[in-house]
């Protein structure tokens, strides 16, 4: 297995000028980040006519440097640095006002360079260029926000800290094997052509640090009069796991063995086997340091040749280590060292919402609303950190002994950043429950926090009516004929304003579905007037068994009229 290797270099003078207001910045991890996060390069030029352009553009470059590695590894790259690019703006724009009294206080210009896997995500705002040099051709990459007044006079459309709001510029590219990108502040590139840049790089492609240094130097001799800064990062290698390499790193650690109450793991005790299916094992077990109850979850044998179910167990605890909500499980981390593929998590005393369902076949709609809210939590926590459950069912939600809700079973949880990085694997398996599974899903769309709330607004409408809203297992070819049955079918007890709250939140159309939880929930406790029908539904669709009893006790009666009319 090959993962990313980068080398860089960067060189920055002030040249003929006084003061050094440029600024640079990269940052090669190691580890886990390295593949999560990837290698991040910034170059800024601090504004000459802004009252402390050195200031901000070393703020701007010590600050994303920082605050990048420290977004959640689930987040995209794109969300990641603009949230980060977004903050740094407000700041120096407010800073610059505080303490300047004017937009052009604290203002700078960047360019950003993310190399994550095997693609290359760009950020830009300002007149900082990134180019890439690739098979002897040099082809800039991003767009200059200057505008010309007049002659040969030119100013800045665009920089960080001018507005409260910025617009960035953002692109990906594919990247190769020896591509070599090269990031200029308008020192370098207004006193080099791109010829003059592509011949210096070219003949010393394996020297980034003196590319980078012959770069200002020719640049300076062609006599700029600005400060001077370059970067060079060559891609020596990228991550190019087949699936044999894949599988090999996944098995490290091999499958446990069958526990029996008494048998001690890494630490644990054994206490009883909880549950056990072709594809997983789960045992109650006490930590012997802590003496805490936990529940061990082991992978099931029948799969220890199928890289696939391997990456998915995995994937169950890399995710449950990054939720922080009372209303997810709670994935448990122990400096012991692991001597087999298992995890574990707390201990939760309780039962399943399906079983809870089962002895409350009819709840109040105060019960109702209280589990789902709790639901909508849990799954708050999930989009806040760029990941979709993908599989929320009655089965997959606990309920403890103190009615605290929590959603389990991340094992086909979605993470955007993840969904980032190359693999051998396919990931387009649908993994939900067909029952609860929003519809784009069975058309092949990838799914998105709506699909969710699809399956949040399946549970709210089985745990009211007792039923599911379009019937048992819908099918793709079906899914044109499906039409939404109302609750007061099932339920005549539940308000019309409710029925409308969970019809829209199980829309097959994920657009008229709600945006986020909060709006279903908020619709679950008040009345919103545009989801409730203008005028009451006939009795025949909102109970249609009193509509019928009804009709047959007045014909039965009509009939008895009509024999003793006759036969008086």
């Amino acid at each position: 297995m090959t993962e990313l290797v980068v080398a860089a270099a960067q060189h920055s003078i002030a040249g003929i000028k006084l003061r050094n207001e440029d600024s640079c910045g990269i940052r090669l991890p190691d580890g886990p980040l390295l593949t999560t996060k990837g290698v991040a390069v910034i170059i800024a030029d601090g504004m000459s006519g802004a009252d402390s352009g050195k200031e901000a553009s070393d703020i701007c470059v010590q600050g994303f440097l920082q605050d990048y590695y420290s977004t959640p590894e689930s987040w995209t790259v794109k969300t990641s640095v603009q949230r980060v690019l977004g903050a740094l703006n407000r700041w120096l724009h407010g800073q610059g006002h505080q303490r300047f009294g004017s937009e052009r206080g604290l203002v700078t210009t960047v360019s950003a360079l993310i190399i994550k896997s095997t693609t290359a995500y760009l950020f830009h705002v300002g007149d900082t260029r990134i180019y890439r040099l690739r098979d002897g051709d040099l082809e800039c990459l991003t767009r200059d926000h200057r505008t010309q007044v007049s002659g040969q006079k030119t100013y800045l459309t665009r920089a960080m800290g001018i507005d409260v709001n910025i617009e960035i510029d953002y692109r990906t590219v594919t990247i190769e094997t020896d591509d070599i990108f090269i990031l200029t502040t308008d020192g370098i590139h207004e006193y080099l052509k791109d010829s003059d840049l592509k011949a210096l790089v070219s003949a010393q492609p394996l020297d980034t640090e003196s590319a980078a240094q012959s770069i200002v130097m020719r640049a300076l001799d062609n006599g700029s009069d600005d400060n001077l800064s370059c970067q060079v990062v060559r891609i020596a290698a990228l991550p190019n796991d087949n699936e044999d390499d894949f599988y090999r790193r996944l098995t490290e650690l091999p499958f446990p063995p069958p526990l029996e109450p008494g048998m001690v793991l890494d630490g644990y005790r054994v206490i009883e086997e909880l549950h056990a299916s072709k594809r997983t094992q789960v045992y109650l077990a006490v930590d012997t340091e802590t003496e805490t109850q936990v529940i061990l979850k082991t992978p099931s044998v029948n799969y220890n040749d199928d890289p696939g179910y391997i990456d998915r167990f995995l994937h169950e605890e890399w995710v449950g280590r990054r939720l922080r909500s009372p209303h997810t499980l709670t994935v448990l981390t122990t400096a012991r060292k692991r001597r087999f593929l298992y995890y574990v998590t707390e201990h939760v005393e309780g039962l399943t919402l399906r079983e809870w369902m089962r002895r409350h076949p009819r709840p109040s709609l105060k019960e109702v609303r209280n589990l789902i809210a709790q639901v909508a939590a849990g799954l708050r926590a999930f989009h806040r950190m760029e990941m979709l459950h993908q599989d929320l069912k009655p089965e997959n939600i606990l309920i403890d002994e103190q009615g605290t809700v929590k959603i389990i079973d991340f094992g086909s949880t979605k993470i955007a950043g993840i969904e980032e990085l190359a693999s051998p694997l396919p990931r387009d398996d649908v993994l939900g429950t067909r029952n609860y599974i929003a519809p784009e899903y069975l058309q092949g769309y990838a799914g998105t926090h709506r699909s969710d709330i699809f399956s949040l607004g399946v549970i709210a409408y089985e745990m009211l009516a007792g039923a599911l809203p379009y019937g048992p297992e819908p099918a793709v070819k079906k899914l044109p004929k499906l039409r939404y049955t109302p609750i007061v079918h099932h339920n005549p007890d539940v308000p019309a304003w409710v029925d409308g709250a969970v019809a829209k939140a199980v829309a097959l159309n994920p657009q008229q579905r709600y945006s986020t939880q909060s709006e279903f929930i908020q619709d679950l406790t008040k009345p919103n007037p545009t989801l409730a029908p203008q005028d009451p539904l006939p009795l025949l669709e909102r109970n249609p068994v009193a509509f019928w009893r009804g009709l047959a006790i007045a014909l039965f009666l009509g009939h008895l009229f009509l024999i003793y009319y006759f036969n008086r």
